[in-house]
């Protein structure tokens, strides 16, 4: 979906009332209706939920089971929803825990779980039956950051994990890089130890971001002396 200059976003960069250093303890609402939106375009709608021959259903049953799991309930929400065949909707059950949801955090564990729906499972042809499934997936990560600017909001969406984003030349000159190295299949080990890295960085655990950081670098150099002999 294409993103729109409105007037009232021009007149507000014109005031000065955009947005210059980053957040990361709040997602606005704004935001959260813009990603549902998102969510309606790539993992599918209200109508497509209840269609047998496509597997919107499984889509937002994972997420919300998983989240479940982790979260050691049985329910996201206390109110339980049904569907009109009287079966447990899980999209509204979804919509309404992420509009929701107060922590910031787990607000993050909707986003990055829906978004690796939407980049690994929704690119099948099988789940929606039409073949812009890998341009609506494409456009709607690309969306979710673009939305994360926009808001001042300082993660973005990379290689399966939401990312903390300090600096955006940074991220553009050094994060971004290291993710197209490392994606290569001579350094698995690095890259789980390089997002680890990033995980322990955004919850704040330096220590732990570093060591990791460490043995990414370590094991990235090793692959390249074996390559190059």
């Amino acid at each position: 979906m294409t993103i729109f200059d409105l007037f009232s976003k021009r007149q507000k960069r014109l005031r000065g009332e955009v947005p210059d250093v980053y957040t990361y303890d709040s997602i606005p609402n704004r935001l959260r209706v813009q990603i549902v939106h998102i969510w309606r375009d790539s993992i599918g709608n209200e109508n497509e939920y209840y269609d047998e021959n496509k597997g919107v259903k499984r889509g937002y049953k994972f997420i919300v089971e998983t989240l479940c799991r982790e979260y050691g309930v049985f329910r996201l929400t206390d109110r339980e929803y049904g569907d009109r065949y009287g079966s447990r909707s899980y999209i509204r059950e979804l919509f309404e825990f992420f509009l929701q949801e107060e922590d910031a955090e787990k607000t993050l564990d909707v986003i990055e779980l829906s978004f690796r729906v939407i980049d690994r499972l929704t690119r099948k042809f099988e789940y929606r039956g039409f073949h812009r499934y890998t341009e609506i997936a494409d456009n709607s990560i690309s969306e979710l950051n673009s939305r994360f600017k926009e808001h001042g909001i300082g993660y973005q969406y990379e290689d399966g994990e939401i990312m903390r984003v300090d600096s955006q030349l940074l991220h553009n000159e050094a994060v971004k890089p290291a993710l197209r190295l490392l994606s290569g299949k001579d350094y698995d080990g690095a890259q789980q130890e390089f997002l680890s890295a990033y995980e322990h960085y955004r919850q704040g655990k330096h220590k732990e971001a570093l060591n990791d950081a460490l043995k990414s670098f370590e094991s990235t150099m090793k692959a390249i002396c074996d390559k190059r002999s």
